[in-house]
């Protein structure tokens, strides 16, 4: 059940290399699935999730949404794909939340931006050189500031890659090959192990989601630890009501077996009652 993470560069053809790769492995490509799951959760448009992802949102209407929630829900649909298996996820965030299970890939298809000024003018069958620019250019402060605000890494890290390809030198198809071996190397086999993590790293995010989707629990920041359905909880609460509504919260989890509540309440919680904690 082969899973591979890409970034999403503009212009770098890494979108003909993922699709390529769909066909030839027989994996799903994950489009808008992510977009319209997301904005289901969030109770809010598409068309809005896709502008602030893509760093076309107004001012008003960025500082209006909810990242946390955008990134906690975001990371639950990314593990919950991941799960079943045999995807291709680009963007998201996917390299990044899934470089923690071994046997992923976490791959970067890039390109200098000349060329991809030169591929996208032809895709787009367009003249306007600054125009195409532009949009290249904003699409990459937007992957930018997404992962250096959600994660706290950069972009463009080749650390947090296992494989960086670069289309002026490599073709779509010798792209794809070098992807589908590095799928054959023992480093990338799924085992008990790396099964089991991702498992547990999928529980956690589900988890996460539920407490922000409860009223009760939206506002608490605490620690979520999961292991093969065992799933503790640290941290402070302000109140005991939201040590008891985390705990049932997240007893009502699919996939919760059994919660460990070690949350602790704050004393003196009256000096912040109008204060939640991020």
């Amino acid at each position: 059940m082969p899973v591979i993470a890409m970034n999403q560069e503009m212009g770098s053809k890494g979108k003909d290399v993922a699709a390529l790769l769909a066909q030839q492995l027989g994996l799903a490509l994950v489009r808008h699935e992510v977009v319209d799951h997301v904005a289901e959760k969030m109770r809010t448009k598409k068309s809005l999730i896709r502008r602030i992802m893509e760093g076309k949102a107004g001012l008003i209407e960025g500082m209006a949404t909810d990242k946390k929630s955008l990134a906690i829900y975001t990371a639950e649909e990314v593990f919950d794909l991941a799960l079943k298996g045999n995807v291709i996820i680009r963007g998201w965030g996917a390299t990044y939340l899934l470089r923690q299970v071994s046997h992923i890939p976490c791959v970067r298809v890039c390109a200098p931006m000349e060329v991809r000024v030169k591929w996208m003018m032809e895709r787009l069958e367009t003249d306007d050189e600054e125009l195409v620019r532009q949009e290249l250019r904003r699409s990459d402060a937007a992957h930018i500031a997404n992962m250096q605000q959600r994660f706290g890494v950069t972009w463009g890290d080749p650390l947090i890659y296992d494989l960086v390809l670069n289309t002026e030198r490599l073709s779509v198809e010798t792209c794809a090959e070098e992807i589908k071996l590095l799928l054959q190397r023992p480093e990338f086999q799924e085992t008990p192990e790396s099964r089991a993590k991702l498992q547990n790293l999928a529980l956690e995010a589900r988890v996460r989601a539920a407490l922000k989707s409860d009223p009760d629990t939206d506002d608490i920041n605490i620690t979520i630890e999961a292991d093969g359905g065992r799933v503790k909880l640290l941290g402070i609460v302000l109140h005991d009501s939201e040590r008891t509504a985390a705990e049932k919260t997240v007893r009502a989890v699919p996939g919760v077996t059994a919660v460990e509540n070690e949350l602790k309440v704050m004393s003196r919680a009256r000096i912040f009652t109008s204060e939640k904690y991020d």
